[in-house]
């Protein structure tokens, strides 16, 4: 069993994590998904490339380069053609990656013999929230039966992805396991393209290229 403080670092990320999820679920009620994918992205990067220079110190010069090459691409893989930046447009993927950023740095605190409560913990805290907010919107809080078996495989999925980036925050630093976790939108994009037949974009494919580098350079 885990000491206390274990699951307490799960329970504010699973928190965390919730307001990652209404920031960018209410960003693509509102149609601005061109925004809120590139800019909740990003900052879910930075934050815990911010915190780690504060708690581990600087990486290394290629691992600063790899960081800033992947923020690149990062944003070029996730932007939408035709994108427009206005500032009221900010505010819930700013929120959005806030959430996701200090879900990564909170789920990083857990020890090597205690990864899995405190992703228990992380669930649990943020099944809770999110009934109360549906509870208190009003909102069906059962889905579809149809709909359970992806559900189940995108929560095992997602736990599964949770954990080994929890042991990699624990096996290195910080900075390098959340940045290298945060090029999922990459994956994204090609499994779009091989799966769902959708076209990639060029300034999609230059992104992928600068996140191939970005890997190359953060893990050398």
């Amino acid at each position: 069993m885990p000491s206390p403080g274990q699951p307490a670092w799960g329970v504010l990320a699973g928190l965390a994590g919730v307001v990652g999820l209404i920031g960018l679920y209410r960003a693509l009620a509102l149609g601005r998904m061109g925004v809120a994918a590139p800019v909740s992205a990003v900052i879910t990067a930075i934050v815990p490339v911010v915190v780690g220079a504060f708690v581990e110190g600087l990486p290394d010069m290629p691992q600063r380069i790899g960081f800033g090459l992947a923020l690149i691409g990062i944003w070029l893989v996730s932007r939408t053609e035709g994108m427009r930046v206005r500032i009221g447009d900010l505010g819930l993927p700013i929120m959005a990656g806030l959430g996701f950023g200090f879900f990564l740095v909170f789920i990083g605190q857990v020890s090597d013999a205690a990864v899995l409560w405190p992703l228990v913990a992380a669930r649990v805290a943020s099944l809770t929230l999110m009934i109360v907010v549906a509870t208190f919107n009003r909102r069906p809080r059962l889905p579809d039966i149809q709909a359970l078996p992806l559900i189940a495989l995108a929560g095992a999925m997602d736990a599964g992805g949770n954990a080994f980036f929890a042991l990699a925050a624990r096996a290195g630093r910080l900075d390098v396991a959340a940045v290298l976790a945060s090029l999922y939108p990459a994956t994204t994009v090609w499994l779009a393209w091989l799966i769902l037949k959708e076209r990639i974009a060029r300034p999609q494919a230059f992104g992928i290229v600068v996140t191939l580098a970005a890997i190359a350079l953060i893990v050398a």
